[in-house]
């Protein structure tokens, strides 16, 4: 099998995840790593059998490399998105694609004119789980879908993290940290959303760390910590979203009711987990069999994917426009709340194909 040249920009705590995934797969090639700190770097391809650790320049400059993996933080993806494009390169970012909404626009359009691919996490609905409730909803096991809920809710990262400063400034919150693994997966099972409304709260004005090494310290935040959704699928169903630093209880649910029973859906922050289908003829819910792959942590699988659809000529699955689609709702949803009215999106994408 010819091999897909991969280089990493990024490596921080989540590259582990994605260069023990990488290096395992024969259809990839990770031929360099870089970080602005070189020690980093140059520690991660020793880990990991990496030939070479060098500077994000000369990465992008090395002919070797067809797909950039952009695992840099979320303020500097689209940065080292638009330098990838600019030398030619097909361009894979960690959640979210951007930002700024023009910023997300703009690289799509980029990559485009380019005749580059460009492409971001989550892969999660990828996964096992995500997949067998795709084939569920596909084959009418609940009928035609006409609602949903879904919910992430925690009490934020000050009692664990330590350096959670930046979850409470903007481009972060719970609707940009973890709004993209909902969002996509519930367009990759309905399709893609119409419009939103929605009602934001920055319930508390300060956060006290209570995790070590900055214990005691205040935390200013900038950003709505409590965000409840309603979303407007273009194919009729309506699925209410929350997103919550504001919970002392945790939860993570998405359910899915349609004209003949109800999907009960995994964790959409990870690639399987447990499935539950209720109907008209079960008095209670009845646990489904994960029949798909990739039921491990497959951080990964979308530039996997992304590398097998450049070699086939065919769309990928963690398209642009996907994840497009995903960052203009959540700018939709605060938007919503600004100013009180529901809000129609722009962008429209088609559900990505399942998995083969």
């Amino acid at each position: 099998m010819n091999q897909t040249g991969v280089g990493i920009i990024g490596c921080g705590f989540i590259s582990d995840i994605y260069l023990k995934n990488m290096t395992a797969d024969p259809s990839l090639a990770v031929v360099a790593v870089a970080d602005l700190d070189p020690a980093r770097a140059r520690a991660k391809a020793e880990k990991y059998g990496i030939a070479r650790a060098c500077s994000p320049e000369d990465l992008l400059a090395d002919p070797a490399v067809t797909i950039v993996a952009n695992l840099t933080t979320p303020d500097a993806h689209a940065s080292v998105a638009f330098a990838a494009i600019a030398a030619g390169k097909s361009i894979y970012n960690e959640k979210p694609l951007a930002i700024a909404l023009e910023d997300g626009k703009r690289l799509v359009a980029e990559a485009a004119a380019a005749g580059v691919r460009i492409g971001s996490a989550p892969d999660t609905f990828l996964g096992a789980g995500w997949q067998t409730c795709r084939d569920l909803i596909d084959q009418g096991a609940i009928g035609r879908p006409v609602a949903g809920v879904a919910s992430m809710l925690c009490h934020g990262h000050e009692g664990w993290h330590p350096q959670p400063d930046f979850y409470y400034q903007p481009g972060a919150g719970p609707l940009f940290d973890m709004g993209p693994y909902y969002l996509t997966a519930l367009v990759s099972l309905l399709g893609p959303i119409a419009s939103v409304s929605a009602i934001a709260r920055r319930s508390f004005p300060t956060r006290t760390i209570t995790s070590q090494p900055n214990a005691g310290r205040q935390i200013e935040v900038n950003i709505p910590t409590h965000v409840a959704a309603v979303l407007d699928f273009a194919d009729g169903a309506v699925v209410s979203l929350t997103t919550s630093f504001d919970t002392w209880a945790k939860e993570t649910r998405v359910e899915i009711y349609g004209s003949e029973g109800t999907l009960l859906c995994p964790d959409p922050n990870m690639f399987s987990g447990e499935i539950g289908l209720r109907t008209q003829t079960l008095e209670g819910s009845e646990a489904v069999a994960v029949t798909r792959p990739y039921a491990d942590n497959s951080r990964g699988l979308g530039i996997s994917d992304m590398a097998a659809a450049i070699r086939d000529g065919r769309p990928q699955r963690c398209s642009g426009e996907l994840s497009l689609h995903v960052l203009e709702a959540i700018h939709a949803i605060h938007q919503a709340s600004e100013e009180g009215r529901a809000i129609e999106l722009e962008t429209t994408v088609a559900r990505p194909e399942p998995l083969g």
